[in-house]
């Protein structure tokens, strides 16, 4: 009975299975017809959306082709027009042509009527010339000779004084026009005249650091004073620290050292070596710079780099307190001026003016006086040698041989000579001349006597008829001598004793 009822149930299982399997294939082939008919519908759309698209393209190519040939019909208007006019005007530049062409040819005639004249009148006055000299038997020149003498004969004392008056008029206004180029050249120019002191003080934050920069036994600043080849000055004042050394730059180095050290903290022998030469290299730099600044700033593009770097020490260098490099751009600055308005060469004034005290950047290095060594500077390194006949004189110890060296003469003057531009007082300026001038003035036959130069020359007058000229060579060194013994004064006077006879006389 088991067996019956298994087989029914393997029969009904079998039977199951075949029922599902029809139905699964029914719903399969089912989907597939719908599938198919999606499709063709998508085909069907995509077919009728192509064709819209088409059609739309269609229809717009068709009104673009339409507006470009409105277009191009407007365009063939406008060229014919254009055309039309472009004809009309050759036809009317053809037919000016013509005219010019004509006026041309007429005033060709009439320039050839004209020289024919002119040839008529000059043969007509030369040969009344020489009918004129056959009549009085004289010469065009022989005559014009004649004449002019009967004239002066007739009208010399008219004429001499006439030229007295044009000699004073014209000395007043040279006189006048120097006064208005020198004061329009010190109002252009308009320069700070404060004076820049060299400080050789440097400020420390409490005086611990001065036992530091001492050093055990003293050994850093002995350290310090060998690698920099200054004098350290370390005494009781709060807050500071003197560097004593007659070379600028050699100062300048140590106090950038001294200021680094100080800033550092590590003050020991081998950091003293280490920052002095960083100081070297820092001091170079800025010597290059400032000097690179100077030609620059007045034009100059001439030089050899050596004299740039040597114009660069100059403003490590002050003069009576005035820096010597400002004190140079300055002089440049109104030495062109100056040669602008007189016609010099401006160039050369201005690079004698700024290379005129080069020879301070090494004078205590080298023998000889500034202007001596300057001008050994420049003419080793290759400097125009107009520039060295520009600056030498400016002391007046050569000759002027060029307007140039009166120029940058006349700018140092100004330079030097303004009221505070150096560093004595007025009040003291004034009485310094005001007791060298007296002082000259108690020696006998002295007519008269002035200071010049900042007081760095007096120039004497005496009278010819009290001196010889042997006595005034003795009176200028006993002159120079009570100087020396009765005088303080910076740098050197120079003692100028002038004796001369003028007679003036007018022929009336």
């Amino acid at each position: 009975m088991s067996i019956i009822i298994i087989l029914v149930g393997v029969g009904v299982l079998l039977l199951g299975v075949i029922v599902g399997y029809y139905l699964r294939l029914l719903v399969a082939l089912g989907k597939r017809r719908s599938i198919e008919i999606d499709i063709k519908q998508m085909m069907v759309g995509a077919k009728e959306e192509a064709q819209r698209i088409t059609d739309e393209a269609k229809k717009k190519s068709e009104e673009l082709v339409s507006n470009l040939k409105e277009e191009e019909k407007k365009r063939e208007q406008e060229w014919r027009e254009t055309e039309k006019r472009l004809i009309k005007k050759d036809e009317f530049l053809d037919a000016r042509q013509v005219e010019v062409n004509k006026e041309a040819e007429v005033i060709k005639l009439r320039v050839e009527e004209v020289k024919k004249i002119q040839e008529k009148v000059l043969k007509i006055e030369e040969e009344k010339r020489t009918e004129l000299e056959r009549v009085a038997e004289l010469t065009q020149i022989q005559a014009k000779e004649e004449l002019l003498r009967d004239v002066e004969k007739k009208y010399e004392e008219d004429i001499m004084v006439r030229i007295q008056k044009l000699e004073n008029s014209n000395e007043e206004k040279l006189d006048r026009r120097a006064k208005d180029i020198l004061a329009t050249s010190i109002q252009r120019l308009a320069a700070s005249t404060a004076s820049e002191l060299m400080t050789t003080v440097v400020s420390i934050p409490n005086n611990e650091i001065k036992g530091k920069i001492i050093g055990k036994e003293g050994r850093n600043i002995r350290a310090f004073e060998r690698a920099a080849g200054v004098e350290l000055i370390v005494d009781d004042t709060p807050g500071s620290i003197v560097i004593s050394s007659f070379d600028p730059i050699r100062r300048q180095v140590a106090r950038l050292a001294l200021e680094n050290l100080i800033l550092d903290g590590r003050i020991q022998p081998a950091k003293i070596e280490e920052l002095v030469e960083k100081a070297k290299e820092d001091i170079n730099k800025i010597i290059k710079e400032k000097g690179e600044q100077a030609v620059y700033e007045c034009g100059i593009f001439n030089f050899d780099p050596r004299i740039v770097a040597i114009i660069g020490r100059l403003y490590f260098r002050t003069s009576y307190g005035q820096n010597v490099l400002q004190h140079s751009t300055e002089m440049s600055h109104i030495a062109g001026m100056i040669a602008e308005e007189l016609g010099a060469d401006v160039q050369i004034a201005k690079a004698g003016a700024l290379v005129h005290d080069i020879g301070k950047a090494l004078d205590h290095e080298v023998q000889g006086t500034h202007v001596e060594i300057g001008m050994r500077i420049l003419q080793k390194f290759g400097a125009d040698e107009r520039i060295v006949t520009a600056m030498k004189s400016h002391h007046e110890d050569y000759p002027y041989e060029t307007i140039e060296s009166i120029i940058v003469q006349t700018a140092d003057a100004i330079s030097g000579g303004r009221p505070g531009a150096r560093r004595d007082s007025v009040e003291n300026y004034l009485k310094r001349l005001q007791e060298l001038e007296a002082l000259v003035n108690q020696f006998p036959a002295v007519e008269k006597s002035y200071a010049l130069q900042a007081g760095r020359e007096i120039r004497i007058f005496v009278t010819p008829e009290k001196i010889s000229d042997a006595e005034a060579k003795i009176m200028a060194r006993d002159i120079a001598i009570k100087i020396e013994q009765e005088l303080k004064y910076p740098g050197e006077i120079k003692v100028t004793m002038i004796r001369e006879t003028r007679i003036v006389e007018y022929a009336r």
